[in-house]
């Protein structure tokens, strides 16, 4: 129970690696936002943690607009009190188009970026004045090893999301604020399933330390970590949790 009577908020947690985090912070006693953009995903995740014996909250977000992120905290407050915790894990993945940086259309471009990117810091500057006046907290960025890969636009993001992890971390550590990320690997979610052909998995598999795809549990463990205390000198970091995928020396 590492965060018991604690607040976090957890953003595209109506499914995949989102909602394990949302849940497993919950079974630790964290009173979770439940943040997503389809409000009908998002209250079923919040009823069943809260059928667990969980305290849970639904809130309709959308990171890219600064107004609904200044909500989503706005309902964390009014809710619980404040926020110690935030993940900003909501992306645009699944379905997303897999395109030449020279062709794909500017308009999807500017929105992808405006979530995948810029989402993560308007939800950082909605919380970290809570978050501060609790004495700190701690903010999780969900990066992927497409960081380290050429991989189009979203391989852009995640690279730009680890360097606003950085900075972000240096602006904030005065305030008690750590700021770190997680950078998954090869994970077997609907939305990995819909984003990479099904005879491109065996092979990326092959080429993984560990041969197996992973899973959000998976990834739990290391976020969790991060937000504890258990990781209270630690800010600034990217931890690539990826079977052995990226190695980094």
């Amino acid at each position: 129970m590492r965060f018991e009577e604690r607040v976090a908020i957890v953003t595209g947690a109506g499914q995949g690696i989102g909602e394990a985090y949302a849940r497993a912070l919950a079974a630790e006693g964290a009173r979770v936002v439940v943040a997503d953009l389809d409000g009908e995903r998002a209250g079923k995740v919040a009823r069943e943690i809260e059928a667990a014996g969980g305290a849970a909250l639904a809130v309709v977000t959308d990171v890219a607009d600064p107004a609904g992120a200044q909500a989503m905290a706005d309902a964390a407050v009014k809710a619980y009190g404040g926020v110690d915790y935030l993940v900003n894990n909501a992306a645009i993945y699944g379905g997303m188009r897999v395109e030449a940086l020279t062709k794909v259309d500017l308009d999807y471009y500017q929105r992808f970026m405006a979530v995948n990117l810029n989402g993560a810091l308007h939800c950082t500057r909605a919380v970290y004045r809570s978050m501060r006046e609790r004495g700190g907290g701690a903010i999780v960025n969900q990066s992927s090893t497409a960081a380290w890969m050429a991989g189009g636009f979203y391989s852009i993001a995640k690279a730009a999301l680890n360097s606003l992890t950085v900075n972000l971390a240096a602006e904030l550590a005065w305030m008690n604020i750590r700021v770190n990320a997680i950078a998954p690997g090869p994970t077997d979610t609907a939305a990995t399933r819909e984003v990479v052909p099904g005879d491109f998995i065996d092979p990326m598999v092959q080429g993984l330390m560990i041969k197996r795809l992973g899973t959000p549990g998976d990834h739990v463990g290391a976020v969790l970590f991060m937000l504890s205390g258990d990781a209270s000198w630690m800010t600034g970091q990217i931890v690539a949790v990826d079977g052995g995928q990226i190695v980094r020396l």
